[in-house]
C-alpha cells in the first residue's frame, strides 16, 4: 500500500523527498509549490498521505536517520503534481484512453501533459494493437498484409496529378485514438451482412493505421480443407487530422469514396457513394466473367451441370444489386465448455450444386446445432442446417455392412423411432405434471417437492446416461479411430473424405425447396473424424457434406455469455424465417 501511495502521490517517496528538501534548502522556508489556481492546492491530498501514515510507518523509522538532517520539520507531503512530468506520462499512458479526457478536466498542468503523444501511443497500441511509428511512414509508406487494400506511398506522383495521401507528418497518436480508433470502437467483430438468402462473413479489424472490413470467402468449390479468401470492402483511415475518410474497395479501380453509418450498438451500415468504380468497361458480361472467376475458380464453360449454372447466376444477380451497400449485423463465435465434443467454431462445409457454405458450430448441452453464416435459395443464412443429438450415439455395421446403404438406413430409422417415443412420454409427463400441479398447491401440509414417481426416475437416468458418457468422452483421451468409408449411393462432392472416424451420432437436417418453401428437419448422421473436421450423411437425400474447421483467428468476437449468443443465434435465424 506504500508503494500505491506514493505513485499515487499521498506518500513521497524517498527521491522525491530528497529532491523536494534540496529545493526547499536553496529557496528557503518560505517558498510554496507552485500550483495553478484552478489546480485547487493539495489540500486533499494532505488527507490522504495522514490515512497512508500507518502504512508508511515501517519505512519512516527506517529512512528517518538519513532525512532528519535534509528534511525540515513540518513539512508537507508532496501531492501528484510535485512528481516528474516523466514518471507522470508514465502513470496517465497506463489508463484507459477513455479515461483521459476527464483527466484533462482536472487541471492545465494535466492538459499539457496529456499532449505528449507517447501517452496516445501506448494507448493506440495497447487497446487496439497499433504498432507503425506515424514519423517512419511519411518515408516508408504503409506496410501491411493486402497492397491492393492500402494503395498508400506518399512519393507516387504523376505529371498530371498528385495522388492524395494522408497527412502523417503533422498527425499525432491522440487523432489516431480519437477521431479513427476510439470513434470506429464500435464496428470491430464480427458480422453478417443483409444479403438475403446468402449472407456472408465480414471481419472488421484494425490493421496498422487502417480500420479494414474483410469478407471471409470459403475456397473453390470442393476443396474445404484449402485456406479462406479474403477481399476488402471498405476501409477507414486519417487523410489529415481530426477528420476520418471512409473509402469503398469493392470493384477493380480502386478505393474510392464511401459512407458508414452506425444505426444501434449491434447494427452498422455501408454506402457507397461512387457506385460507377463498380463497372466495367465490358458491361456486365464481363463482370459476370470476372465474378465467376473469383467466386468458382472457374469459366461457365466449365460447369456442365444446367441446375448448377442457373444457381450462379441467380446468386451473381442477386448480389451484385447492392454495390456494397449493405446493413450488417454483429455474430459471436460460440462460447466453449469443458465437455463440449469439440471446440466450437466456424466450419466450411459442401453443399452439392450450391458450393462451399460457412456453418457455426455450437453446443447446448445434449444438442450440437450447425448454423448457416452463407446460405442459398433453398436453406438461407440464418437457419440451423444440422442439429445432433448427442444423447443418442450411432454404432455403426463394421466396414463390410457399412457400405450398404439399407443397412445404415435402418439403423438411424431405428434410433429415430426411439427418439420420437422419448420425446411422446416426455410431453405425456409434461402434461401431467401440469394437471397435478394446481391441486398440488391447494393442498395443505403436502411437501413442497414430491418424490418423483418411478417414471421419472427412469427417464432422469435415462437423459443423464448418454450425456455422462459423451461429457467423460469429451474429458478424457478421445476414443480409438474406426473405420470409415460412405455407403454406396451416397454422393459427395469431395471423395477425399477421411476413412477413419472417432464417432456417430443420430442427428436431423434441414431441407426446404426454392425460396425456403416446405422446410422439414430428415434424419441423417453426425460424423466426427477428428478435432477439425467432421461430416453428415442426408439419408433422405442420400448426399454427403464435409465440414473442415476454418482456422483464422478473429478479434473482439467472442459472446459476452452464452445467453448474448443464444440471443443473436435466434436473431439472425428470425431474420429468414
Amino acid at each position: 500500500m506504500a508503494v500505491c501511495a506514493r505513485l499515487c502521490g499521498v506518500g513521497p517517496a524517498r527521491g522525491c523527498r530528497r529532491r523536494g528538501a534540496q529545493q526547499k534548502g536553496a529557496a528557503g522556508d518560505s517558498s510554496e509549490p507552485d500550483t495553478d489556481p484552478e489546480e485547487g492546492g493539495g489540500g486533499g491530498c494532505g488527507e490522504a498521505a495522514a490515512a497512508a501514515e500507518d502504512d508508511d510507518a515501517a519505512e519512516e523509522r527506517i529512512e528517518g536517520a538519513a532525512l532528519a538532517e535534509s528534511s525540515p520539520r513540518g513539512r508537507a507531503p508532496l501531492s501528484l503534481l510535485d512528481l516528474p512530468p516523466e514518471l507522470l506520462v508514465q502513470i496517465f499512458g497506463s489508463l484507459p484512453g477513455t479515461d483521459l479526457p476527464n483527466l484533462a478536466l482536472v487541471c492545465s498542468a494535466f492538459r499539457r501533459i496529456l499532449r505528449t503523444d507517447t501517452i496516445w501511443r501506448r494507448r493506440c497500441k495497447e487497446e487496439y494493437g497499433v504498432c507503425e511509428n506515424l514519423r517512419k511512414l511519411e518515408i516508408t509508406g504503409v506496410s501491411c498484409r493486402d497492397v491492393y487494400a492500402k494503395r498508400i506511398n506518399p512519393r507516387v506522383k504523376s505529371g498530371r496529378f498528385m495522388k492524395i495521401l494522408p497527412d502523417y507528418e503533422h498527425m499525432e497518436y491522440r487523432d489516431v485514438y480519437t477521431c479513427l480508433l476510439h470513434r470506429y470502437r464500435h464496428i470491430l467483430g464480427l458480422w453478417q451482412p443483409d444479403i438475403g438468402p446468402y449472407g456472408g462473413l465480414l471481419n472488421v479489424v484494425v490493421d496498422g493505421l487502417f480500420i479494414i472490413g474483410w469478407m471471409y470467402l470459403p475456397p473453390h468449390d470442393p476443396h474445404v480443407d484449402d485456406p479462406m479468401r479474403v477481399k476488402p470492402l471498405f476501409r477507414i483511415h486519417l487523410m489529415e487530422r481530426k477528420s476520418a475518410t471512409v473509402e469503398c474497395m469493392y470493384g477493380h479501380k480502386g478505393p474510392h469514396s464511401g459512407h458508414i453509418q452506425i444505426v444501434k450498438k449491434d447494427e452498422f451500415s455501408t454506402k457507397c457513394n461512387q457506385t460507377d468504380h463498380h463497372r466495367m468497361s465490358g458491361g456486365r458480361q464481363e463482370e459476370f466473367r470476372t465474378w465467376l472467376r473469383e467466386e468458382w475458380g472457374r469459366t461457365l464453360e466449365d460447369i456442365f451441370h444446367e441446375h448448377m449454372q442457373e444457381l450462379i447466376l441467380m446468386k451473381f444477380i442477386y448480389t451484385s444489386q447492392y454495390d456494397n451497400c449493405l446493413t450488417y449485423r454483429r455474430i459471436y463465435l460460440p462460447p466453449r465448455s469443458a465437455i463440449d465434443l469439440i471446440k466450437p467454431g466456424l466450419f466450411k462445409g459442401t453443399y452439392g450444386s450450391h458450393g462451399l457454405e460457412i456453418v457455426m458450430l455450437s453446443f447446448h448441452g445434449k444438442k450440437a446445432k450447425g448454423t448457416k453464416i452463407t446460405g442459398d435459395p433453398n436453406i438461407p443464412a440464418g437457419q440451423q442446417t444440422v442439429e445432433i443429438d448427442l444423447a443418442h450415439p450411432i454404432q455403426l455395421p463394421d466396414i463390410e455392412n457399412l457400405s450398404n446403404f439399407s443397412e445404415l438406413s435402418r439403423i438411424v430409422l431405428e434410433v429415430q423411432e426411439q427418439v420420437r417415443r422419448e420425446q411422446q412420454q416426455q410431453e405425456e409427463e409434461g402434461g401431467r405434471e401440469k394437471e397435478h400441479q394446481p391441486q398440488a398447491q391447494e393442498e395443505e401440509g403436502e411437501e413442497e417437492q414430491p418424490q418423483p414417481g418411478p417414471s421419472q426416475q427412469e427417464a432422469g437416468r435415462g437423459a443423464e446416461g448418454p450425456a455422462t458418457e459423451e461429457g467423460a468422452t469429451a474429458q478424457g483421451s478421445p476414443p480409438a479411430a474406426c473405420p470409415f468409408v460412405l455407403p454406396g449411393g451416397i454422393a459427395s462432392r469431395n471423395e477425399d473424405y477421411p476413412r477413419t472416424c472417432r464417432a456417430c451420432f443420430y442427428g436431423t437436417g434441414l431441407i426446404a425447396g426454392h425460396g425456403f418453401t416446405s422446410p422439414e428437419r430428415t434424419p441423417g448422421v453426425f460424423v466426427l473424424f477428428d478435432d477439425d473436421r467432421f461430416g453428415f450423411i442426408w439419408l433422405e437425400l442420400q448426399s454427403f457434406s464435409l465440414y473442415s474447421r476454418i482456422k483464422d483467428s478473429f478479434q473482439n468476437a467472442d459472446a459476452p455469455s452464452q445467453e448474448a449468443f443464444d440471443e443473436m443465434l435466434k436473431n439472425i435465424q428470425l431474420l429468414t424465417s
